[in-house]
């Protein structure tokens, strides 16, 4: 994989000391953890190793990464370790995408309160999910799902919104049968937006009363009950977006999404264009027109940049990837047993084995890539330490 002309890193380290001196008393311990973990990432201050061929002698010298989940450069790796585990995982039922998305009023509250409320939006797109599905007018089956959190729009504005994986089906209440939806279609989205609303709403209610909010600057003033009461009043009354997106073809489609969206960061360095004069440049897809005019390149000063992609960076120890129903990790081995046999399905010792591996994997150090030279065996010579190296733990996987 060639390495793009320009990166995040590159930014944080032209612009980041000016922004961080500019901003002082404005940037949170996490924010600056996560701008110095990408600017150190993969270069000699953090350490490395040396790799020679065992073919043709040919030395490498490879800088550790910072294996900070919101580094553009950390996550591909650690997606692939996530989705081969995953993959065991899936059923050979069709599968549907639903995106739930917070209004503006409420991203402003999410934003100064973003364990309390993202947790909320993940638990009640859950169960808006389950709920629906559960009921005999619509499935009458108890479902799974997997929610991904993202938390940017493709400017990088905030914009919370939860990713669902679910299949088009569940098991039914008496556990004997799988019970599949109509072709095509899984739930009404009307209805899905309307408890969803519901849902959300009193459950951050009950958050403010439990006094869990904390409100700063402009939003101070919710801090009181009859404020905030009034705040949230006219969301009642509005539609909320969920949005149902076709389904997926078949499982490798679900793999192939989920290889996307899993892991991904605010904004991969793929997207960017061009630093210049105190300025970046990026590429961006506008949703509200059409594929040719919708692709669109944005200028932003790079301290505007930098703001916005710290806008993004989740509390420490927050999940980012949860799994519901059937595939909650309490029970799940033994509810994917369930719908298996269920759905006529049985796993054969290779595919155990292969499962057996992945998992092994998720504390296996990854074979370095081949020699550019010959294509042959890199092998390990020799590790040494830099000035900001940090005792390595064994990998583990990055389910956040």
């Amino acid at each position: 994989m060639s390495k793009p002309k320009l990166e995040v890193a590159d930014i944080f380290r032209r612009h980041g000391e000016a922004w961080r001196a500019a901003n002082a008393g404005h940037v949170s311990l996490a924010q600056r953890r996560v701008m110095t973990a990408i600017e150190l990432c993969r270069t000699a201050a953090l350490g490395g190793h040396v790799e020679r061929c065992e073919d043709c002698a040919h030395t490498r010298i490879a800088y550790n990464s910072c294996r900070n989940r919101h580094c553009p450069k950390c996550q591909w790796r650690a997606a692939e370790r996530w989705l081969a585990a995953r993959a065991a995982d899936l059923l050979p039922a069709s599968y549907f995408h639903v995106v739930f998305t917070l209004p503006a009023e409420v991203g402003a509250i999410a934003f100064q309160n973003k364990a309390a409320v993202y947790g909320l939006l993940f638990k009640a797109a859950a169960r808006t999910l389950m709920t629906i599905a559960a009921d005999p007018k619509h499935l009458g089956a108890e479902i799974g799902l997997t929610a991904v959190l993202h938390t940017w729009g493709q400017n990088l504005d905030h914009h919370p919104h939860v990713h669902c994986i679910v299949p088009g089906g569940g098991v039914s209440p008496n556990g004997a049968r799988w019970i599949s939806c109509r072709q095509g279609f899984f739930l009404p989205v009307r209805v899905l937006s309307r408890l969803f609303r519901r849902l959300f709403l009193e459950g951050l209610v009950a958050l403010h009363d439990a006094g869990q909010l904390k409100f700063f600057t402009d939003l101070a003033a919710l801090a009181d009950r009859a404020a905030f009461l009034s705040r949230l009043a006219p969301l009642h009354k509005r539609e909320w977006v969920v949005y149902a997106k076709r389904p997926f073809a078949g499982p490798e489609q679900v793999l192939a999404y989920l290889a996307r969206y899993t892991h991904r960061v605010a904004i991969g360095n793929s997207r960017l264009v061009e630093m210049s004069d105190g300025h970046v440049s990026f590429r961006w897809k506008d949703y509200r027109a059409n594929d040719e005019v919708g692709r669109k390149v944005m200028k932003l000063a790079a301290g505007e940049f930098i703001r916005r992609f710290l806008l993004h960076v989740l509390p420490d120890g927050f999940n980012r990837i949860r799994h519901y129903g059937l595939f909650a990790n309490g029970h799940r081995a033994e509810k994917l047993a369930l719908c298996r046999r269920l759905l006529g399905v049985r796993r054969d010792r290779t595919e155990c084995a292969d499962v057996a591996q992945a998992d092994a994997n998720q504390t296996s150090p990854v074979d370095p890539p081949p020699c550019p030279c010959c294509g042959g065996r890199m092998q390990l010579v020799e590790s040494f330490e830099g000035s900001h190296s940090r005792p390595r733990r064994a990998w583990r996987a990055d389910t956040s």
